[in-house]
């Protein structure tokens, strides 16, 4: 009798073969999006008449993909026909250019000489070429201890997933915060050194993808803040200046994102938000504890550190000095001093004993001296308390006194017999 592609199906709930075992292997083993595919067909008896190819879980007419005659070699497409399917003379099923979509399950009906039927069994994956993943996170700026970290590796594609940090596989600690299906990376109370670039990868047997990398920033800090002089930890310590030198402190400490800064001395705010102070003229005036605070914008937490900062005391005895050294009458002298105190506020010079009546003149702390009542129009002063008397007559010789007053109020005198010799 004549067959057709569905005239025989009805056969086949009453006549089976007790036959060899049909296997269906695909080839290549491992196909990908786009191969061309034969699923191959083992264990036939060679005495087929027709052959039906199912693409479904169960032989029923809706999953029939194509009926064959091998007499003939008519091909007859069933409904679950692509387009892209051809049955072998050998029983065979060719899929060119296969799709995900092919994948399943895969029945082989075949039909013998004795009109028995015998199925075959076989399953199908095609792998998909995966596209490029994206990481998406929920913040990729965080604060230390107090955010949380969720990033998502997403693809439309199933595959297996990989998470790399900083180009290396991910460290076995943040491994434990993925999520079952590896897609979802969580990390409660970040810490700084999980800062850094993240990727995700997706692979099956034939593809690997990999996102770009998604910057990950950690804020912390400021920790351990301290003032440092020539790259020495001074925190807590006195630093002794010399007057009139110069001294420069800096503030450091661990933080991120660099912290903003405040200098207070003897807690009064300085106007200086850098993070080192220059004191470039040591004075009396600069005396005292300077404290440096460092702000984190980003943590809202902050820090400081403080040093005592001193003059170092005087090691030079103040001295008068005439020059010349034995004036004569009609000559100019000065008295120089030496040794003088560096942070001076005032001083006055006295003819004899350091009394009102006495006083010749006064410098002023704005440089400028003036006249006392035993001034006679002869006598100059200097910034470094050095006293000029001019045209010198017998009368001018005797006991000269200066008294100094520092910017701390503390006084000093010294006291120089001058000797004027007469004219020969």
């Amino acid at each position: 009798m004549a067959l057709t592609g569905c005239s025989w199906l009805l056969l086949s709930a009453v006549f089976l073969s007790t036959g060899a075992e049909i296997t269906i292997t695909p080839e290549p083993e491992v196909p990908a999006e786009g191969d061309n595919i034969t699923l191959v067909v083992r264990g036939l008896s060679g005495e087929e008449l027709a052959y039906n190819w199912y693409a479904g879980p169960s032989i029923n007419l809706v999953y029939l993909v194509a009926s064959y005659i091998v007499s003939t070699g008519d091909e007859t497409p069933g409904p679950a026909h692509t387009g892209r399917e051809a049955v072998r003379p050998d029983g065979g099923l060719d899929i060119r250019g296969a799709l995900p979509g092919h994948s399943g399950t895969y029945i082989l009906q075949t039909l013998n000489r004795q009109l028995q039927t015998e199925v075959g069994y076989g399953r199908l994956r095609v792998y998909e070429i995966l596209a490029q993943p994206v990481v998406m996170a929920n913040d990729t700026e965080l604060v230390e201890r107090r955010d949380t970290l969720r990033l998502l590796c997403s693809s439309p594609s199933p595959a297996e997933v990989r998470w790399f940090f900083n180009g290396e596989a991910l460290p076995i600690a943040v491994r434990l915060g993925l999520s079952a299906d590896g897609r979802v990376l969580t990390r409660h109370g970040i810490r700084r050194e999980e800062a850094g670039a993240y990727q995700c990868e997706v692979w099956n047997p034939v593809s690997v993808s990999r996102s770009e990398p998604i910057n990950l920033t950690v804020y912390f800090g400021p920790e351990r803040v301290a003032i440092v002089q020539d790259s020495i930890p001074r925190t807590g310590c006195t630093i002794k200046v010399d007057f009139n030198t110069s001294l420069t402190l800096w503030c450091v400490s661990r933080s991120c994102p660099e912290p903003e800064y405040v200098w207070a001395l003897n807690g009064r705010a300085l106007k200086n938000d850098r993070d080192h102070l220059n004191i470039t003229s040591m004075t009396a005036a600069q005396e005292g504890t300077y404290t440096c605070i460092a702000k984190n914008t980003k943590t809202l937490l902050s820090g400081s550190a403080s040093v005592v900062v001193k003059l170092t005391a005087a090691v030079v005895a103040m001295s008068i000095v005439p020059v010349p050294s034995k004036p004569t009458e009609g000559q100019d002298v000065t008295l120089t001093v030496q040794g003088y105190p560096k942070d001076l506020l005032v001083y006055a010079w006295y003819r004899g004993p350091a009394s009102e009546p006495n006083r010749l003149l006064s410098q002023l702390p704005s440089g400028n001296w003036i006249a006392g009542p035993a001034h006679t129009g002869r006598e100059v002063g200097f910034a470094n308390c050095s006293l000029l008397v001019q045209k010198l007559n017998l009368t001018d010789a005797g006991r000269y006194t200066l008294k100094t007053v520092t910017l701390q109020g503390k006084t000093e005198s010294l006291e120089l017999e001058l000797q004027v010799a007469p004219l020969e």
